[in-house]
């Protein structure tokens, strides 16, 4: 098997993977049919309303981090897991039947949100530190390449096929798929074989919670891919709001146009998540870059005269998104001990997902005064200080030279100082 699908080779990866797929694509379905009610159905185009909707699913993440952190390293991750699954079934039923039934409110939208919301809190860091139980170390890299790699795939599909749906037979039909989706996770797994999994030592007693939040605050390496990872999050992630203004209030599309947006970046996210899954291990400079040229390209669509552009230009901010998120992923739960990766990984997409509930309504209150181009911009402007803060904080702290080197192929080349000085006095 090839390097890039090195951990499907492992029987109990190769389960989850084919579970986690089709749930992805059920999520990404439902993600789009719950945007298209809100926008369209439940609201005359209020981008505010949407963000709401957005900062109640990922509040609960920042809010409960540390708790399911410690939940996540005190219990077997694949029953936390088993519990998560079920209670993200059971809302999205609840959603669908809602809408099915006539009866859906605005305020069934925002308290459902927030019900997935803490799911998804416990959820989340069960399912990043579970990766480091399914496969040997050598091969976490790319187990988390290839998670990426589900992800992206089903968001290729899933907005596209939403879109579709929605337009053929409703918004109510369209949410059914994401509550059966959850159902392919729980039976991969059941289908697992528990005795060869490599389960992390499980953490108990107290100060449990503080213990996590220690170790982070004496790891300045983890805290500069954190701050990274937060201002992308916060400001650059917001693709849920910003692709549905652009398509409905700038190009004044429909349902299938905006489904099809969401699939065209993600052939960007795919094709980084599956050059992420090919490296051996993550390098610092891999994110600088990839940060950087998210800014750009991040730019280039905000400010794009056509739905044609803009589409193009979402594949590469796709594809730089991804890169750094997997390589920021990747660098994290490779550096900490494994007793403590529950936590940490909870502190990571906390920061992470949990800048949403802060950016999403200040991004829905930018579109609505200034225009949806500015939700975008926004991001550009933000990861472009990210970039230069994390350039100067590691050339101060590190006495690092980092130069852009155009030959033989454009590269960031990040070294120690004396070593560059030395070969430019030679």
């Amino acid at each position: 098997m090839s390097r890039t699908f090195a951990s499907l080779a492992v029987y109990n990866y190769r389960v989850y993977f084919t579970g986690a797929l089709v749930s992805n694509i059920g999520t990404w379905m439902g993600r789009t049919a719950q945007d298209w009610l809100v926008l369209t159905e439940l609201t005359d185009h209020d981008s505010t309303a949407l963000g709401i909707v957005t900062a109640l699913q990922f509040a609960p993440v920042v809010l409960l981090a540390p708790f399911a952190g410690a939940i996540t390293d005190r219990f077997p991750k694949r029953r936390v897991l088993f519990g998560t699954q079920t209670a993200l079934a059971i809302t999205a039923a609840i959603l669908a039947a809602l809408v099915l039934a006539g009866v859906v409110q605005l305020w069934h939208v925002y308290l459902l949100a927030a019900l997935q919301g803490v799911a998804t809190a416990l959820d989340n860091p069960g399912r990043q530190a579970f990766v480091s139980e399914m496969v040997p170390p050598d091969l976490l890299t790319n187990a988390v390449g290839l998670n990426a790699t589900s992800f992206n795939a089903a968001r290729l599909v899933g907005p596209g096929v939403a879109g579709l749906l929605i337009g053929l037979l409703g918004t109510g039909p369209t949410l059914i798929f994401n509550t059966l989706s959850f159902v392919a996770v729980l039976i991969a797994l059941k289908a697992m074989h528990p005795a060869e999994l490599d389960p992390a030592p499980q953490v108990r007693g107290k100060g449990k919670v503080r213990e996590g939040l220690a170790y982070v605050r004496h790891r300045p390496d983890i805290m500069l891919v954190m701050f990274m990872v937060f201002m992308l999050g916060t400001f650059g992630m917001n693709f849920q709001i910003t692709i549905a203004l652009m398509a409905t209030t700038v190009f004044h599309r429909g349902a299938a146009e905006y489904g099809l947006l969401g699939s065209v970046m993600a052939i960007g996210s795919l094709a980084g998540a599956l050059m992420a899954a090919r490296r051996q291990r993550p390098r610092l400079r891999i994110l600088i870059m990839a940060l950087a040229g998210f800014t750009v390209f991040s730019a280039l669509a905000a400010l794009a005269p056509s739905y044609l552009l803009f589409a193009v230009f979402l594949i590469p901010t796709g594809l730089c998104a991804i890169t750094m998120l997997n390589t920021a992923n990747a660098t994290v739960q490779l550096s900490v001990t494994p007793v403590m990766r529950g936590r940490v990984m909870a502190l990571y997409m906390a920061i992470f997902m949990g800048g949403t509930p802060l950016g999403s309504p200040v991004i829905g209150w930018i579109g609505a005064q200034f225009g949806a181009r500015w939700t975008i911009l926004v991001g550009s402007i933000a990861t472009a200080v990210t970039v230069v803060a994390a350039m100067t904080y590691l050339m101060r702290s590190k006495d690092l030279r980092v130069r852009l080197e155009g030959r033989p192929i454009p590269h960031l080349e990040v070294r120690p100082r004396d070593v560059a000085e030395t070969e430019r006095v030679a």
